[in-house]
């Protein structure tokens, strides 16, 4: 069951996010983001972690580095649709590869492939609209 948390001592629904961000700097930068807009979030920085915080607990969106170390980014979202497959995908990363849209027949969870260096706003923005879409 993946969905939107409600917090109760607020009464709205907040959304949880997971980050897999193999540069530290960056994750954190787009961490700070989406905590001002109310997302509970938790970064993480290789596939290892990720699979482990996928085991813990479950996400409504997790923003996943494309160029991961090993290419695991697409282990990752596998296991992610298997785990948790109300999740969506967010695939941010700096490399032309996939930019031709094929991601999309890669990973059926995905939902946005974005610049890793694009606005930080933007990020926040499309995790905001896939957060509350669940």
């Amino acid at each position: 069951m993946t969905g939107m948390t409600h917090d109760p001592q607020h009464g709205s629904h907040v959304t949880r996010v997971l980050i897999v961000e193999a540069e530290a700097e960056l994750g954190r930068l787009w961490q700070g983001h989406l905590v001002r807009l109310g997302c509970e979030t938790r970064l993480v920085h290789d596939q290892d972690a990720a699979v482990a915080a996928l085991q813990a607990r479950e996400y409504d969106v997790i923003v996943l580095d494309l160029i991961l170390p090993g290419g695991a980014a697409l282990a990752v979202s596998d296991y992610a649709s298997y785990r948790q497959p109300g999740a969506r995908v967010i695939f941010v990363t700096n490399s032309a590869f996939f930019s031709d849209g094929s991601i999309f027949n890669h990973a059926p969870n995905a939902r946005a492939l974005l610049r890793a260096d694009g606005p930080p706003s933007d990020l926040a923005a499309i995790v905001e609209h896939y957060g509350e879409a669940g």
